[in-house]
């Protein structure tokens, strides 16, 4: 038996172990102790007070995050610029389209246009409106696990998708 101290080395922490290595056949490895020491890089109070309070809030925490947002508006705008592309291309809008809601209400006459295409035959440009609005405002922020009131009523149970089933609506029109 081989006792090893192994030690991470990181930026901003320092882990290590104790371990019992195995050096003959039918002894078992085992961890004697481990832990790790977090240390802040920054002198900001928050983040030092964070730290010294034990919570996880860290500076690369609040990185990760701005990047996450920084990547998904990127994504959104490829996302928008290829169906335009292809919009464009296919004949459903002219070159010159340039699609922006305009006024109060236009976002709810997209809606009920959406709703509209449902049941009814709606022209190739008012397809390409729609289209477009639903790569805008595609996905939601799901209240499934969420136990307050005053964050929204849930859309996506099985209740709910049964009566739409029953009444013949679309999600828009309910």
């Amino acid at each position: 038996m081989k006792r090893v101290l192994g030690l991470d080395l990181g930026t901003t922490s320092i882990g290590w172990a104790v371990v019992d290595q195995a050096t003959e056949p039918g002894e078992a490895s085992n961890i004697i102790k481990l832990g790790v020491r977090v240390n802040p890089l920054s002198t900001d109070t928050n983040e030092k007070r964070n730290f010294e309070e034990g919570k996880s809030i860290t500076t690369t925490s609040e990185r990760t995050l701005k990047r996450g947002m920084r990547r998904n508006l990127s994504r959104y705008k490829q996302r928008r610029k290829y169906l335009i592309s292809v919009l464009k291309r296919e004949g459903f809008i002219p070159q010159d389209f340039v699609f922006s809601e305009q006024g109060n209400a236009s976002t709810f006459q997209t809606y009920r246009l959406r709703a509209r295409a449902a049941t009814d035959e709606i022209s190739l440009e008012e397809l390409a409106r729609v289209l477009l609005m639903l790569n805008k405002k595609r996905g939601y922020k799901s209240n499934r696990k969420t136990n307050d009131g005053e964050q929204g009523q849930l859309v996506d149970g099985m209740d709910i998708a049964m009566k739409l089933y029953q009444d013949g609506l679309t999600p828009g029109q309910y």
